[in-house]
């Protein structure tokens, strides 16, 4: 078969019946002019200054720019709902049919119509727990309502009149409005917003307080607040109102539950707070009959859990172990000891931490070191290597400074140049 099908030469004819003949041209669409190259961005004040015939003219369009000031022309772009912020900019005469098409359809139905449409745009976002978008739309439904109640207040006989609307109009924007307040109660509940959401029920309450929601909720977010007596009191209202709600119920029951828990962490509490008390007591009656001096300062050192402490804690008369910083002045180096007992010498703990890593000369031996420790008044006392620390620090003197106890280790060939060299800096 063939793929091209000869048509007959009288079934078309270019010619015939042709409105237009081809020796005549066919008339052409009209297409619009261009912008003029005068037309101008603003209209050109008609006082603006001419030329005065030693300057050439400017163009149309920024001799209608130049003829206005800052002000005038921003003015006249936010009359164009392009550069808008708010519908109220634009002119009210009727004149801009675009921004009164845009004013209409935002003021489209009555006040409680458009409250209703924002709460069942928020319910949706509840079903698919999107707490933030739910709590916008709500708020948008209390926004619509609250600017009636501005109209209807406004001292505008023409806002009064927008404002007016029948019994049932009323009663339906009070429903809407509480069901908002609610609804968006259960939004900031569930975004651990809880002030606000006793705010909101608060709210829900001054239309109807009847609302067992808003008394549910509000004791629900105190409850998270541990305010106990005030979820309480929420949740007793609620009873009153209907006596055999199980969810006000079951609610009582957690409020119960974590006031129990509360009531217990805080008598652990106070007896941890009585024992601290009596352990400070008596490890400040254990220094004092040793005659051990001590003071705090204002920058006390981070000791992490190392401190002063009787071994046993509440027995006065049981060892002290003091936390010790061994110096080692000559090099610039020293040592952390958590826990020295008063019946220690310094010998004692030296023989395990000889030899020093640092002391490339070995120089450093029991031998061949002296001991010093520093007195309230800016002196030195020496002590022999058998001496012990509880002894020491019951010396004339002596005092433990923020809970430490500072040994100085140094060489005796080199003791006496220390002394004279501190005596200087002491201004001794």
């Amino acid at each position: 078969m063939s793929l091209i099908e000869e048509l007959p030469d009288e079934s078309i004819s270019l010619n015939k019946d042709s409105p237009y003949p081809i020796s005549e041209a066919a008339p052409t669409a009209e297409i619009p002019p261009a912008a003029s190259l005068d037309s101008t961005p603003f209209p050109a004040k008609s006082d603006a200054a001419g030329n005065n015939g030693t300057t050439p003219s400017l163009p149309p369009q920024m001799a209608s720019v130049r003829s206005h000031t800052a002000d005038e022309i921003v003015q006249m772009m936010n009359k164009a709902p392009l550069f808008m912020t708010s519908l109220d900019d634009g002119v009210d005469d009727g004149e801009n049919v675009e921004l009164e098409a845009m004013r209409a359809l935002q003021y489209e139905g009555t006040p409680a119509e458009n409250a209703l449409g924002f709460k069942e745009q928020g319910n949706e976002m509840v079903r698919v727990k999107r707490w933030a978008d739910a709590k916008e739309f709500y708020t948008k439904g209390i926004a619509v309502l609250t600017q009636k109640k501005l109209l209807q207040a406004s001292g505008s006989e023409e806002n009064r009149v927008a404002g007016q609307e029948d019994e049932n109009e009323q009663r339906k924007g009070k429903e809407i409005k509480e069901a908002c307040y609610v609804n968006r109660a259960l939004c900031n509940l569930e975004l651990k917003n809880y002030r606000s959401t006793t705010l909101d029920c608060a709210s829900a309450l001054r239309i109807n307080p009847k609302n067992i929601k808003a008394y549910y909720r509000s004791a629900s977010a105190l409850l998270a607040l541990d305010k106990i007596a005030e979820s309480l009191d929420s949740i007793s209202r609620g009873k009153v109102i209907d006596p055999g709600n199980s969810a006000l119920e079951k609610l009582n029951t957690r409020i119960e539950e974590r006031q129990a828990a509360l009531t217990a962490l805080q008598q652990k509490k106070q007896v941890k707070q009585d024992r601290l008390q009596k352990e400070m007591f008596a490890l400040a009656t254990a220094l004092a009959s040793r005659k051990i001096r001590s003071r705090t300062t204002n920058q006390p050192p981070e000791m992490e859990d190392a401190a002063v402490h009787l071994t046993t804690k509440l027995d006065p008369s049981s060892v002290l172990v003091f936390p010790v910083v061994l110096l080692y002045p000559l090099h610039l180096q020293s040592d952390f000891i958590k826990a020295f007992s008063e019946t220690d010498t310094v010998a004692q703990h030296l023989e395990y931490i000889f030899p020093l890593p640092w002391d490339e000369r070995k120089e450093y031996t029991l031998e061949s070191i002296e001991y010093y420790m520093e007195t309230a008044p800016g002196g030195m006392v020496r002590f022999n290597k058998g001496t012990k620390l509880g002894k020491l620090l019951g010396t004339d003197g002596i005092e433990v400074v923020d809970g430490v106890v500072r040994i100085n280790v140094v060489l005796k060939d080199r003791a006496k140049a220390w002394i004279q060299q501190m005596k200087l800096i002491k201004g001794k």
